[in-house]
């Protein structure tokens, strides 16, 4: 199995399956002398663990990672930094139960990736879906705390900005909100209804998707390059390559189709400090795909989990119909984890488009 790596210059590469005995990754091409610690880094994976309310999986996972290469103590200062050699990090899986998937091994779950690894590859991990589990993001979330760390003055935040069909009120968007609920929702206001939608649908052993919303900002203008190197190019490919992402739209994304050129255009002026001031940002802070210094916005769509208790139409792997209702422990919302992993992909695609721009024009 290929294309496990993400990035250019700034590579991540993943490894393990969901119900075995750990997961792990390296990050190649971080620059030496940034100071990284695995608490640091275990705040970020602390935000997507399992099991911290009703209103995800129940799977307990500490999600304790540890770095095992990569960084050393600097005799200056006594602190752990980078040493520009790749930085390896492990969490262990302390709660698999894969007896809850052996009734089903045979048996493809519509909406799960089951037929297509197994047209693929001749087999399949049915442990919880093995390497198409979304256990492999917690990885993701990890690795993205270091590129944070790569790019100065950068910070990435992320909501949850609709739960099925009910949006936020934008008019009380509070960043200040956002770890203050289960939903990571920047609106006190949603909270409420979301927790009595969702106890309906948990109830009904159903599920709902969700739509995730992502702002970078201090991100310095000329990263991205034309034709095939765009900022937004790979910004969109690591949110699409999150488990269960069906759609990602950058700025005004697809509302843009209903405006007209002078309602979309984003007219630009001087500002008090001598440089130039965007009056607004339907482009995403990216235009022909190199950064412009503004805000770095983009949205992903995230499908409803399809791991439901509801009996589903199927066909095993003798090509007998059949029906299937998956047992277990899943999110009835996934999109709810998907806030940090969110985070972590566009950071790693800003700290990886960073150091290309660097290694292009000396600047950085």
């Amino acid at each position: 199995m290929s294309h496990n790596t993400f990035g250019h210059l700034f590579r991540l590469t993943t490894w393990g399956e969901s119900h075995g005995p750990c997961i792990g990754c390296v990050v190649d091409g971080c620059p030496p002398g940034i100071e990284i610690t695995a608490e640091e880094i275990q705040v970020f994976l602390d935000k997507r663990r399992p099991g911290q309310s009703r209103y995800t999986t129940q799977r307990k996972e500490p999600d304790a990672v540890r770095i095992v290469s990569g960084v050393f103590e600097d005799e200056a200062t006594g602190k752990p930094v980078t040493t520009g050699a790749p930085i390896s990090l492990i969490i262990e899986n302390v709660d698999q139960r894969s007896k809850d998937y052996s009734q089903i091994k045979d048996t493809f779950r519509p909406g799960h990736a089951d037929f297509t690894y197994i047209e693929k590859y001749g087999l399949r991990d049915y442990r919880g879906g093995g390497r198409s589990s979304a256990r492999e993001t917690a990885m993701r979330v990890a690795a993205g705390a270091i590129a944070r760390k790569v790019v100065p003055g950068l910070n990435v935040r992320a909501a949850l900005v609709q739960m099925g069909p009910h949006e936020i009120n934008r008019d009380n968007w509070d960043w200040a909100e956002v770890d203050n609920n289960p939903f990571f929702s920047p609106d006190h206001e949603s909270v409420q209804g979301w927790a009595s939608y969702l106890d309906g649908i948990r109830k009904q052993g159903s599920s709902c998707g969700a739509i995730v919303e992502v702002v970078a900002e201090g991100v310095p203008a000329g990263l991205g390059a034309p034709v095939y190197g765009k900022l937004d190019q790979d910004i969109a490919s690591g949110l699409m390559s999150i488990n269960a992402v069906k759609g990602v739209e950058i700025g005004a994304g697809m509302d843009a189709a209903a405006l007209t050129g002078e309602e979309n255009a984003d007219e630009i002026r001087i500002g008090e400090d001598g440089k130039p001031l965007f009056l607004s940002n339907n482009a995403g802070g990216i235009l022909g795909g190199i950064s412009s210094g503004q805000p770095v916005v983009a949205r992903f769509a995230v499908k409803p989990t399809s791991s439901i208790l509801t009996p589903r139409k199927t066909i095993d792997a003798k090509g007998n119909e059949t029906e299937i209702s998956t047992k277990g422990r899943h999110d009835p919302c996934v999109g709810i984890r998907a806030v940090p992993i969110g985070e972590a992909m566009v950071a790693l695609a800003i700290a990886d488009h960073y150091l290309r721009h660097r290694a292009q024009t000396g600047k950085g």
